[in-house]
């Protein structure tokens, strides 16, 4: 198809040349009969002829060669004038190479016998600000999914610190409890060991097509599970948890993606916690949901704030740019993951206390 349109470009090319020349002609031999030979021939051969008889006399005997030669310069003129006005052209199609490299949204104009010329310029200034659109934002998910990893990695290796701590504080801490607080810093630490596989495949995927492995879970023993790894930080804070929880309620889900959420929440609410205060978290069945509610008592996020509070990077609160706050990701993995369970979150704040609320649809 396309050495098809290429040949009928050339072949357009060659027949507006022959017609050119051809228009040329007849209207240099039309001047020629009727000005040259005809109205001014007398007034021509009577000047020459004052001027030098030899010329006047080679003249008369050589019209053949004179009308040759005229034509020839007629024929050079069109040539001339032909190709002066493609390059022309070819010039302005080089200078509108440089406009394809601009990021802007202007288009490429050039004259009407270009249009097709000036279509595929465009076209290709489209695809390239688009690839430039793209890399721009495959190199931004690039660094958030590091950010990301980064951000995970901060869990497990508190869990690992705390519990060690503990172990190495607590001179009669019973054999029992030892051995308990080592298998949860042995776990723990073969979670940062995983994570740190993923961070070093962290290409391999995007955020927003984070494979997700459903399994029929117990949400409750899962919670269990989850606060054990924060107990060291709970002591820390001198918090309490209460837990209002059914016997068992089992999810299709993700446990580890959905570990990751409760995580990043229960954490959230140790950090921006009161001192000496409890906090809550209730799990409710419904008909046609789950909701998971995390609640603690803290500094009032303003309105303005909670409309942000689940955007990448973002620390509002003034809570959160003590020593405490991270990155600004937890809510905002806490919410893809919930997100990629076809679950919604939401959060709310007054009289000094902060509620997260997930809800899962079955």
């Amino acid at each position: 198809m396309k050495n098809k349109e290429l040949f009928n470009e050339k072949m357009k090319l060659v027949g507006e040349l022959t017609l050119r020349i051809i228009i040329y002609y007849i209207v240099a031999i039309i001047f020629y009969i009727v000005v040259l030979d005809g109205f001014l021939g007398n007034f021509l051969g009577n000047t020459l002829y004052k001027l030098n008889y030899d010329l006047y006399y080679w003249c008369i005997n050589s019209k053949e060669a004179i009308f040759v030669l005229y034509t020839l310069v007629i024929l050079i003129v069109a040539l001339y004038r032909f190709f002066s006005k493609k390059v022309d052209n070819i010039e302005k199609l080089y200078k509108s190479f440089d406009s394809i490299l601009n990021e802007d949204s202007q288009n490429i104009e050039l004259n009407n016998e270009m249009t097709k010329f000036s279509e595929k310029l465009n076209q290709i200034k489209y695809e390239y600000i688009l690839n430039i659109k793209r890399a721009k934002e495959a190199e931004q998910k690039k660094n958030d999914l590091i950010m990301y990893m980064a951000h995970d990695l901060k869990t497990p290796l508190t869990s690992v610190i705390g519990y060690l701590s503990l172990l190495n504080e607590e001179k009669e801490i019973s054999k029992c409890l030892q051995n308990k607080y080592i298998k949860i810093a042995l776990d723990k630490s073969l979670r940062l060991e995983e994570f740190t596989n993923q961070f070093f495949e962290i290409t391999r995927y995007n955020l927003k097509d984070m494979p997700i492995n459903k399994t029929n879970i117990d949400l409750v023993t899962l919670l269990k599970q989850l606060i054990e790894e924060f107990y060291p930080m709970l002591e820390d804070r001198h918090l309490k948890l209460d837990i209002n929880k059914p016997n068992n309620l089992i999810y299709n889900a993700d446990g580890d993606k959905l570990a990751r959420a409760f995580g990043n929440l229960l954490k959230n609410a140790i950090n921006y916690s009161y001192e000496n205060t409890v906090i809550e978290i209730t799990m409710i069945e419904n008909e046609e949901n789950i909701e998971i509610i995390f609640k603690n008592e803290g500094r009032t996020i303003p309105k303005y704030k909670l409309e942000r509070i689940f955007d990448k990077f973002y620390r509002g609160d003034e809570a959160r740019q003590t020593n405490n706050g991270g990155t600004g990701l937890g809510l905002a993995i806490t919410k893809e993951i919930v997100e990629l369970h076809n679950g919604t979150i939401y959060a709310k704040s007054n009289n000094e206390t902060i509620e997260f609320e997930i809800r899962l649809n079955k």
